[in-house]
């Protein structure tokens, strides 16, 4: 990665934070040519400056992505989420109450779809 910012160096230790070595690292080392700007502003921008703001501590921040993913249907990036929630202090029981939640406003089929990924993700 070419980028060094102090902002990418926040974002990578977060990323390791959220989702371990392996899940921060691997999405950086991995990087095409093709998808390395991509993943340089993503750990930049995202996790080196939104996640890093005041005012929302990363639970919250957790919950809030987690809620958006679902009611955007954006389902594989759900996992790596579950995970660095649960990293950031999010219950199994704040998750499914989440989730449970989210049937009223994003439908019963997007709820059911979470479920099954959260159960498979972070074990029944």
């Amino acid at each position: 990665m070419g980028d060094q910012s102090e902002a990418f160096t926040k974002g990578v230790a977060l990323r390791r934070d959220m989702f371990g070595l392996a899940g921060a690292d691997k999405a950086v080392a991995e990087a095409s040519e093709f998808s390395q700007p991509l993943q340089e502003m993503v750990t930049r921008f995202c996790f080196g400056e939104v996640w890093q703001r005041a005012g929302l501590d990363r639970k919250t921040r957790s919950m809030i992505t987690i809620a958006m993913l679902i009611a955007g249907g954006r389902f594989a990036q759900l996992p790596a989420h579950l995970r660095g929630a649960v990293a950031n202090g999010v219950s199994r029981t704040e998750l499914r109450e989440l989730i449970l939640h989210s049937q009223l406003y994003c439908g019963i089929p997007s709820a059911v779809e979470a479920t099954s990924i959260c159960e498979s993700t972070l074990g029944a």
